[in-house]
């Protein structure tokens, strides 16, 4: 494009500088034109003056006296009749005569004759009327051919703008089209990276319930079998587990071999040093005016196990797992569905995030495409103008030089034939022909 510019830069600057040399050359060339049509026309004022000076009445008796010799007279009465003749064979031509014509008559009307050189003239005379009838005959075709030229140019240049403003009005819609498709493309995986964003921010938040309300659910499924367990140490021992036993480290089996003793240690901590941990915070009211405690109750009687309340309670506690067991699992499948789902909703997300950008660069093409199109057709129709423009001149410049040929053929045609048929008679006469016939 930067080398397009550069060429009609430069194209434009020669087009200037010829249309300034142009219009210098015309400016030159119509004041030699307007000194020629002057001078000719001086020229004819001269030669008709000339001939109607000569054909006088007293400058015809001066030329008579002239001549003294009767025999001169005589035969210059013979000549004047056949010149008399020679005359009335030009009498048909009408209008107004041309500068050979004239001159031809002027030298008829002369007092001393010679035929030949008269019939020479005439010769030359017939000769020319054909060249200019040729000529005529050639600009009229020409003319013809140029205006039917320029004028299917002309039609053929305004078709080429009107399809070129076509083209960039359909291009342009096109382009807004895109535009408004693109920000819609654009908006949308915006609104999409938004929602996936709130998605995932979402899904962290469950899992994290899901993960504590698990962990609370083992915690208190474990608390639950170690109390269960407890309760069997007591009153079913056989199906007591006792808890494994210590793992000692190599310096623990050292010291024990060599008859020492190991440090006791640390109770689990957690509820009731379980080890699993579970705060609860209790309010503690202290009042100093509560009423001192009652006297204690009787001694009981001697001490008798429970078994059978002690198995209703395992039986409560074994519900109790069961419950938490299936209160884990429908939360376990839950929390895969709810994974599978926004896994799945992540990946159609990036699919359709994808696909849209793809349709985003395919239609950033066929913007970029458009614009290029857009740009080659004002230029193109720029071009038709400017071409379009200079057509519109030279069928002007046609018409300046060719309208009044063309409206005036027809009758220069028919006086320039009369002018020859005239001329023919008058060289018949003065060849010896009998005009009369």
């Amino acid at each position: 494009m930067k080398e397009d510019l550069d060429d009609t830069q430069q194209a434009l600057m020669e087009d200037r500088q010829f249309l300034g040399d142009l219009e210098k050359n015309c400016a030159q060339k119509e004041k030699e034109w307007a000194e020629i049509c002057k001078t000719r026309q001086e020229e004819l004022i001269a030669i008709a003056d000339t001939i109607k000076i000569l054909n006088d009445d007293d400058a015809q008796e001066l030329f008579k006296k002239s001549l003294p010799s009767a025999s001169l007279l005589q035969l210059q009465t013979s000549n004047k009749q056949i010149s008399r003749q020679a005359l009335q064979a030009f009498a048909k031509i009408t209008g107004k005569k041309t500068v050979g014509v004239d001159l031809i008559l002027m030298a008829l009307k002369g007092k001393k004759v010679n035929f030949d050189k008269v019939i020479t003239m005439i010769d030359d005379m017939i000769v020319l009327l054909g060249k200019e009838q040729s000529a005529d005959d050639a600009k009229k075709e020409y003319c013809a051919a140029q205006f039917d030229f320029a004028d299917d140019k002309k039609k053929e240049l305004e078709r080429a703008i009107s399809d070129s403003e076509k083209a960039i009005d359909e291009a342009k819609n096109s382009i807004e089209t895109l535009v408004t498709e693109i920000k819609a493309l654009e908006d949308g995986i915006i609104a999409l990276d938004r929602d996936v964003a709130q998605a995932t921010v979402t899904r962290k938040d469950e899992h994290a319930q899901f993960a504590a309300q698990l962990a609370s659910n083992l915690a208190a499924a474990g608390l639950i079998d170690m109390a269960k367990n407890r309760m069997q140490k007591f009153y079913n021992p056989k199906l007591y587990k006792p808890p494994p036993k210590r793992e000692l480290s190599e310096e623990e089996r050292i010291t024990l071999n060599m008859g020492g003793t190991l440090a006791p240690t640390n109770p689990p901590g957690g509820i009731a040093g379980t080890g699993i941990g579970f705060l609860q915070v209790r309010a503690t009211v202290h009042d100093d005016n509560v009423a001192p405690p009652p006297p204690p109750p009787e001694a009981p009687g001697a001490f008798k196990k429970k078994g059978e309340e002690s198995g209703g309670v395992l039986a409560m506690m074994d519900m109790m797992k069961a419950d938490l067991q299936k209160e884990t699992q429908e939360m376990e499948f839950e929390e895969k569905d709810s994974q599978e789902e926004y896994e799945q909703m992540v990946k159609d997300a990036a699919a359709k995030r994808a696909a849209d950008s793809k349709s985003i660069a395919e239609k950033e093409g066929a913007k970029a495409e458009l614009e290029a199109e857009v740009i080659a057709a004002e230029d193109e129709k720029k071009a038709h103008s400017e071409e379009l423009m200079a057509t519109k001149q030279y069928i002007s410049e046609l018409h300046a030089d060719c309208d009044w040929l063309m409206e005036n053929y027809e009758g220069r045609k028919e006086a320039r034939a009369n002018e020859v048929d005239a001329l023919k008679n008058a060289k018949a006469v003065l060849s010896g022909a009998d005009y009369s016939l």
